[in-house]
């Protein structure tokens, strides 16, 4: 009988020559069956994390409802600053998170974090005054600024280029289900207003705190630092990550470790300010939305409190619905840039209706259309006609140098009007993705989002400027 000759498999399209003469091939099987697994132990925990992070920044929105400004004597602008004063502390730890981040381990960094924002916002429950509610609100920033960069980051240790996407993306559904469930949460602990002489907005804020603090001590024992130390991977399973990350361009041994050159290197490149142009936009049109969403809704008709946080969670329910079904879509098709601006043009569409001259029933169909391409735009990355310009400015940096410091880190120009236009493109995902090299990918991921989300100060004051100066209607627009 003849030997039967060996398959060979093409190599990967983030592979040269050389490595693909030294790097194994992956069984195709084991490789789906590593990627569910990764999937069920690290993807619901990272959207828990995520989901109770922005709960307890934004439920301020729902404890306005049920009594905090007038409990603490707001006045005037005080209850917009106390929203965005938040996002002064959160932008100021983005970046040093990120870079200690290696150093104290995620899952003890992350662990630290998250039990203290728990806290935080547990004990937000309890001030007395304007004063005591701005120092929460600004230690509440600098705990929970961590974990959104460390999570993108983190997930690079485990996922190739092409799987990140998707799953970066989850952590948007993170923040749509979050609205709904603060919804949900609201109109029922709502209810307790008066129970033990605290007002409906004390118990909102406290409740929803607390799970926050026993989620972060369970992190401390059930996340991973890294593959090597994932206690739900096996030997093999373990070694065909090490494999994985191989056959991607750029990823070396030396590339994993910190090297203050490549923070320097991605502080220096334009192209990461780009991205930061985008995400800024984008998060504008976030906050405003997700912090203000009970109040605009309150303010389209004669609804009770509770009524009106009954009537967020169908808006949030919708956002996250579309994320899956263009996420799925464009995951399968590698389209990103046509659904980000279809979606984004939903958006503006919606923004379009609560502007006009409608009826409450108009207006609160303006809400959906937002919420239906808020979430897209935000959690769909990827560059419109970037995947060429990434493949040549790779080789072209791999030519300057015998020491490969990083692949090209950001958006062509086009996006950046696009973001401009309302057809806002968040590539959280292909920043960490497509830089290699560990304190370049931790330095420019912390930046864009430091910038980006220093909208957060600027969206709170949006909608009443806005309202003051154009429309004269109070209480319907963000």
């Amino acid at each position: 009988m003849d030997e039967e000759e060996p398959v060979q498999r093409a190599p990967s399209p983030d592979v040269t020559g050389k490595q693909a003469a030294t790097v194994p091939d992956i069984d195709p099987v084991a490789e789906k069956k590593l990627v569910r697994k990764l999937d069920l132990h690290i993807i619901p925990f990272v959207m828990l994390l995520y989901l109770f992070s922005f709960l307890d920044r934004v439920n301020i929105g729902n404890a306005r409802l049920y009594g905090l400004e007038e409990d603490l004597g707001l006045t005037g602008n005080q209850y917009q600053t106390a929203v965005s004063i938040l996002f002064v502390t959160y932008l100021l730890a983005e970046v040093p998170s990120n870079l200690v981040l290696k150093k104290f381990t995620p899952s003890r960094w992350i662990s630290f974090i998250t039990t203290a924002w728990g806290i935080i916002a547990t004990l937000t429950g309890v001030t007395q005054s304007y004063a005591g509610l701005i120092v929460c609100r600004l230690l509440l920033g600098l705990v929970e600024g961590g974990l959104f960069p460390g999570a993108a980051v983190y997930l690079t240790l485990f996922y190739t280029k092409r799987e990140l996407a998707l799953r970066v993306g989850y952590l948007f559904i993170s923040a749509a289900i979050a609205g709904a469930v603060g919804g949900l949460l609201a109109y029922g602990i709502g209810s307790m207003d008066g129970v033990a002489g605290q007002r409906g907005w004390r118990w909102i804020l406290i409740l929803e705190g607390l799970p926050s603090f026993v989620l972060g001590i369970a992190t401390w024992f059930l996340l991973a630092d890294d593959p090597e130390t994932a206690f739900y991977l096996s030997s093999e399973e373990k070694h065909l990550i090490k494999v994985r990350r191989d056959r991607q361009l750029g990823q070396t041994s030396s590339a994993q470790r910190f090297h203050k050159a490549d923070v320097y290197a991605a502080l220096k490149d334009w192209k990461v300010y780009a991205f930061c142009a985008g995400q800024f936009g984008t998060d504008t049109m976030l906050y405003g939305y997700s912090t203000f969403l009970p109040t605009i809704i309150k303010g389209l008709g004669t609804w009770s409190t509770a009524q009106t946080q009954a009537l967020t969670i169908p808006c949030y329910c919708l956002g996250a619905l579309s994320y899956v079904v263009a996420a799925r879509i464009s995951d399968s098709q590698q389209r990103r840039g046509l659904y980000t601006v279809l979606f984004g043009g939903i958006s503006v569409i919606g923004y379009g209706i609560l502007i006009s001259d409608s009826s409450t029933g108009v207006h609160y169909l303006g809400c959906f259309l937002v919420a239906m391409g808020l979430y897209v735009t935000c959690g769909v990355r990827n560059l419109l006609r970037c995947l060429s310009f990434l493949r040549s400015s790779t080789i072209h940096e791999r030519g300057k140098s015998n020491k490969f410091s990083s692949r090209s880190i950001a958006l062509v120009c086009q996006d950046v009007f696009t973001l401009t236009l309302g057809s806002l493109q968040l590539p959280l995902a292909w920043l960490p993705n497509n830089s290699p090299r560990y304190g370049k990918r931790t330095t420019a991921t912390g930046l864009q989002l430091t910038i980006g989300n220093s909208s957060g100060i600027m969206a709170p004051f949006v909608r009443p400027l806005f309202n003051s100066l154009v429309l004269h209607t109070p209480n319907k627009y963000s």
